[in-house]
């Protein structure tokens, strides 16, 4: 251990040490000596060693595909395509899936102009993985590089009958409009929205954008009257079950385009009356824009807004306990009327009280008291009415049944912000004096803490753990906040009551706590004793192997036998655990454990404990008591097992013979390779 900790004389910077590692150039190597090769029999011997060289690579593991590409590339750098395009061939019987290997082997066809090769190539990849998209990519671009436009296009149609995504569609559109093909790009759309199959309309791309693009693609080559044509039938496609607002704006802008301003009126109101609310957002904007542009927009406003309360007004009438239709109703008087009209909507939403003092009929019914009082804090700027719409509302709640701890929290907070810091502090006590709640607790503490109030804090601690004991995570913070302030005793004392208590709701994240508490502490002793009680209680694995790394990162000479010991002692102690593989865990962090710290003699015991892993059968019962079948599962026989279970020897003697059995049959049926082994 190092006594002095005082920083060095001399200091050396990262920057230093880079410098002079460049400097001295310790990390580069010198460069291979080049090899000149000046007559035709020392190039076929260079050949020779490279072939052999990479069919080694090969057949030391088939599987890796970039050894057979390497080695392709070079006999191709060579000239030898028929080579190249040999090896290509044994690569793709030994892996056909990979795509870059057909990549590669159509490359070097194309790139030696060996057209018709590349051509097969292709058409054997798309047959072979019809699903690559690159393949049909590559293919067609070649052939239209090449000037073939109707084989392209053969391509094309070959791939369209897989159905594509939508991007290949596309794709086929623009090489058709490319060579101004504008019928035969309307018949690839028509195909691309609708396929026909025996008579049937089969859906291949519904969406709703896709209809817009052909639309689109009509109006860009000024055919107008086929695009309204698709917009239309579009509407009738989709019908009122399936309305998407994106198709009737984009129809509705198609026709503004055409100044056709009565049919866009027609088309908004259309959609409008039909689509709901709350999926009409971009329609109504659009339609509001519009009305900007081209129409009286006070005039158009105020009848939406005059049917939209309407509308409204229908709802909370049929039913005065629909808190969503009221915060609609909200949402709408708030943006357009003065602040006594949305005062007298609020105080209408909030005199329907639920009927049921239950919490779960009250939990939407409390927003709206918490919308009135953000609204006359933040809109109206009425402080004085804000407190007053607190007030009653936390008069209102039968807080002898339930409360809400959000409505005490934001009235604290309220009045926090109007820098009335005893009100606050009173809301909150009377809170936790009607209707304590553990984020009452929290929200107080943790204002507490914001102002520094440490000795509050206490008292608020304690008041929480005296109403809920069985809080780990209480009893945790206030630990970290003794902790922080430095009382190490309290803080220890903490911890003690904490794990005394009967009833806990998380005990292994308090255990955890307090011993990383002692840890940080370095108190190593207190630490080891906790553990030994807390496996008094508990015998869990976990437990065990902590403790382990514990002693082994204590930092003690005779850290390597504690630990050591400790699995000793574990593996005695779960001997009679039911749970083997809590057991097996155990054994492979012991067996890690030696392999970094043990010698020879420790790492044979442990491997002489490791249990044997066997496959068994068990029958399964239904919940009627009939039989269900049987199931495979794997069981671990341990060491003293076996020498307790005589039986299980005699089994193993019994695979023993049967394996030697079939391997004398198999010597029997082939007695070629007898004579062949013979010979060798």
């Amino acid at each position: 251990q190092v006594k002095n900790k005082a920083p060095a004389e001399v200091q050396i910077t990262a920057e230093q040490l880079l410098r002079e590692a460049k400097e001295r150039e310790l990390e580069l190597l010198p460069p291979p000596p080049q090899q000149k090769i000046t007559d035709v029999e020392e190039l076929n011997d260079y050949k020779l060693r490279k072939r052999k060289t990479f069919e080694d690579n090969i057949r030391k593991n088939r599987t890796v595909i970039s050894n057979w590409i390497k080695y392709a590339q070079w006999e191709e750098s060579l000239k030898e395509i028929q080579r190249a395009r040999s090896i290509y061939e044994r690569a793709l019987d030994v892996d056909y899936r990979n795509v870059t290997l057909w990549l590669k082997y159509a490359e070097m066809e194309m790139k030696n102009r060996q057209v018709n090769h590349a051509r097969n190539i292709w058409d054997r990849a798309i047959t072979t993985l019809p699903r690559v998209n690159q393949f049909w990519y590559k293919y067609t671009y070649m052939e239209e590089m090449l000037g073939n436009v109707a084989g392209s296009r053969q391509v094309f149609e070959r791939w369209m009958e897989w159905q594509p995504e939508e991007q290949a569609w596309h794709s086929y559109i623009n090489f058709e409009l490319r060579y101004k093909e504008v019928d035969r790009a309307r018949s690839i759309y028509e195909r691309y929205i609708l396929f026909r199959a025996l008579a049937v309309l089969v859906l291949v791309h519904p969406d709703v954008k896709n209809w817009i693009k052909y639309a689109r693609f009509e109006e860009k080559h000024s055919y107008f009257a086929h695009a309204r044509k698709v917009y239309e039938r579009a509407v009738e496609f989709f019908g009122e079950e399936h309305m998407d607002e994106h198709l009737y704006v984009a129809f509705a802008k198609f026709e503004e385009n055409q100044k056709e301003f009565e049919r866009v009126r027609v088309i908004y109101k259309y959609a409008l009356d039909r689509i709901p609310k709350q999926d009409a957002q971009n329609l109504f904007k659009n339609y509001t824009i519009f009305e900007k542009k081209f129409g009286d927009r006070r005039g158009i406003e105020d009848i939406i807004v005059s049917k939209r309360r309407f509308q409204y007004e229908e709802e909370v009438k049929a039913n005065p306990h629909n808190y969503d239709a009221w915060f609609d109703y909200l949402r709408l008087v708030e943006s357009d009327t003065d602040a006594e009209t949305v005062r007298e909507v609020y105080e209408r939403a909030i005199a329907n009280v639920p009927p049921i003092q239950e919490k779960r009929h009250w939990k939407r019914y409390i927003y709206l008291w918490i919308n009135y009082a953000l609204y006359e804090e933040l809109e109206a700027k009425a402080s004085k009415r804000t407190r007053q719409v607190y007030q009653a509302c936390l008069e209102l709640l039968p807080h002898k049944k339930f409360t809400f701890a959000k409505m005490w929290l934001l009235y604290a907070q309220f009045e926090i912000r109007q820098k009335n810091l005893p009100l606050a502090r009173r809301a909150l006590g009377t809170s936790i004096g009607k209707c304590p709640k553990n984020k009452l607790f929290k929200g107080y503490i943790e204002l507490e803490l914001q102002l520094r109030e440490f000795d509050r804090c206490r008292k608020l601690y304690e008041k929480f753990l005296e109403f809920a004991p069985e809080n780990c995570t209480s009893w945790i913070k206030f630990a970290e906040l003794e902790t922080i302030l430095g009382d190490i005793d309290r803080a220890r004392a903490i911890y003690e009551l904490a794990i005394s208590q009967p009833r806990l709701d998380m005990p292994e994240v308090l255990w955890k706590s307090y011993i990383d508490f002692e840890i940080e502490q370095e108190e190593y002793e207190k630490t080891r004793s906790l553990y030994r009680r807390l496996l008094q209680r508990t015998q869990h694995v976990k437990v065990w192997i902590s403790l382990a790394q514990f002693e082994l990162s204590a930092g003690q000479e005779e850290r390597v036998p504690r630990c050591r010991q400790v699995y000793e002692e574990a593996n005695k102690a779960m001997r009679s655990c039911e749970e083997k593989e809590e057991r097996v865990m155990l054994l492979e962090s012991w067996r890690s454990f030696e392999d970094e710290f043990g010698t020879e003699a420790t790492k044979e015991r442990i491997d002489k404990l490791m249990p044997e892993k066997i496959k068994k059968r068990r029958k399964l019962q239904a919940e009627d008591g009939s039989d269900a079948g049987w199931e495979e599962y794997y069981d671990y026989i341990f060491p003293e097992d076996t020498a307790n279970q005589p039986n299980l020897k005699l089994l193993a003697m019994a695979k023993l013979w049967k394996k030697q059995q079939q391997e004398n049959e198999a010597a029997a049926m082939d007695p070629d390779k007898d004579i062949d082994e013979s010979q060798t």
